[in-house]
């Protein structure tokens, strides 16, 4: 359990150092930008406690927001994700598996984690990018950075899980 917790706190540093020093600097056809801690939400185990999923997803937005300068929209958008996470699990791990399972390339196969992955990321930049612009007066501008995100964000989140399983 203390290295489940110390695992976290290490994951949880590193994603925002690359998001706030790195990522956030990226910035692909002026609309394009990768959120790789959006990959925290995605560690979670099923039998982990959902109020501390929401607690996780929560702090690391509100972290990337302060960094970001984009006041409660990560955070409000990583709660959902929080909320989201352990029902999109189930739909995709096998019926017959652990107590604590553990949402991996290796225990979903590539296939089913990659349809995780991108799932949970889409739903991520739907509601990072309606929140950010709160119109869709630029309706092609925002679907450009929704779709371009989401593509580029679940790239990069599947490389990441693809060196670490390997």
């Amino acid at each position: 359990m203390k290295f489940e917790l110390l695992w976290y706190i290490l994951l949880f540093v590193l994603l925002l150092l690359v998001q706030a020093l790195i990522c956030n600097q990226i910035c692909l056809f002026d609309c394009i930008t990768p959120m790789v801690y959006v990959y925290l939400a995605l560690t979670f185990r099923i039998n982990y406690p959902k109020w501390g999923i929401l607690a996780w997803c929560f702090v690391m937005g509100i972290s990337v927001d302060i960094c970001s300068n984009t006041p409660g929209v990560g955070a409000a958008s990583m709660t959902l994700i929080g909320l989201l996470q352990p029902y999109m699990l189930e739909l995709f791990m096998p019926r017959d598996s652990q107590e604590n399972f553990q949402p991996s390339m290796k225990t979903l196969g590539n296939s089913k984690y990659s349809w995780y992955t991108v799932i949970i990321v889409f739903i991520y930049c739907l509601t990072f990018y309606t929140l950010e612009a709160f119109n869709l007066f630029h309706w092609l501008q925002w679907l450009g950075c929704v779709f371009g995100s989401t593509a580029l964000t679940s790239l990069l989140i599947l490389s990441v899980e693809r060196l670490r399983t390997s």
